[in-house]
C-alpha cells in the first residue's frame, strides 16, 4: 500500500457530534447566511450587512461557533490536495449502532458517518489516495470492526453538486 496514512485516528478532534437546537434569532440567521456564501468575510464587512458593529458581529460569531451552531472551516477538493478517490460505503449492523458509527467516525479517512434508516444502518463517507487505501481501509478496517454484518462499497465518478449553504429555519 502507497499509503502511510494510519488508518485509525485516536482522538480524532473533527469527529462532530449533533447537539441540541440552539435559539438562533434573525440577526444569527442573518450572520450564518453570508458566511456560509463566504466564510472569510471579515467582520468590518460582515456587521453592515447584518446590523451590527464589527465587536458585536465578532462576539455573536464566536457564540454561535462556541454552542455548535456553526463552524467555519476551509472545504477542499480532495483531489486537487492529492486525494484520487472518494468512496460511500453502506453498512450493516448487528448490536449497538452507535458504538458502530462511533468507530467508523475514529477513522482518519471517513469524513461523514451518519446512522440512517432503510436498506443500510450507517454511511460512511471516505476520502482516500488510492484503491489501495480503500482496499484495504474497507478489508482491514471497516468489515472487521464489531458489529459490522455488510458494508457495500460506492466509488464516487463524478461529484456534480456539493453545497454548504442551505441557510437556516
Amino acid at each position: 500500500m502507497k499509503s502511510q496514512r494510519p488508518l485509525r485516528a485516536v482522538g480524532d478532534e473533527r469527529i462532530v457530534r449533533a447537539g441540541s437546537p440552539v435559539h438562533l434569532d434573525e440577526t444569527d440567521k442573518a450572520i450564518i447566511r453570508e458566511l456560509q456564501v463566504d466564510g472569510r468575510m471579515p467582520y468590518a464587512k460582515l456587521g453592515p450587512l447584518v446590523g451590527l458593529s464589527q465587536a458585536a458581529v465578532r462576539q455573536r460569531v464566536q457564540r454561535l461557533i462556541d454552542s455548535g451552531a456553526m463552524q467555519v472551516v476551509a472545504v477542499t477538493d480532495p483531489i486537487a490536495v492529492g486525494f484520487s478517490l472518494e468512496a460511500l460505503i453502506a453498512v450493516n449492523v448487528e448490536g449497538n449502532l452507535r458504538e458502530v458509527a462511533d468507530a467508523l467516525a475514529a477513522i482518519e479517512q471517513a469524513t461523514y458517518v451518519v446512522i440512517t434508516t432503510g436498506r443500510y444502518d450507517i454511511m460512511c463517507e471516505v476520502v482516500c489516495e488510492d484503491t489501495d487505501e480503500l482496499l484495504t481501509l474497507v478489508n482491514e478496517v471497516i468489515r472487521p470492526t464489531p458489529g459490522v454484518t455488510h458494508a457495500e462499497t460506492f466509488t464516487y465518478m463524478h461529484l456534480t453538486k456539493q453545497s454548504y449553504s442551505w441557510g437556516t429555519r
